[in-house]
């Protein structure tokens, strides 16, 4: 569920909104972002923000002809380093 959240005007993004605006690129046909922090509360990477790990599935045709690391290397790229600098855990399924 892609939220965001209204201060005064400005509305700020929530990092599940980040993360999907920013794999939009990929033209995903299934997306799905998962918000795992909670199942790491207290482990090492935990910052309290409660956006600390995280679970992509994605299904984009412009992934199937790329090997898994170079998957791996779009959906990272397509992120960016200021997504990937906040979040301490991703897990990238797929499909």
């Amino acid at each position: 569920m892609e939220r965001e959240i209204e201060e005064g005007r400005a509305k700020i993004m929530t990092l599940e909104a980040e993360i999907r605006t920013a794999l939009d690129s990929l033209s995903p046909d299934t997306l799905d972002v998962i918000n795992e922090s909670a199942l790491h509360s207290g482990h090492a990477g935990d910052d309290g923000s409660g956006e600390s790990h995280w679970r992509v599935v994605i299904k984009a045709a412009s992934l199937d002809d790329m090997s898994r690391i170079a998957r791996h290397r779009a959906i990272h790229s397509a992120l960016g380093p200021e997504i990937i600098g906040r979040i301490h855990a991703l897990a990238i399924d797929i499909q």
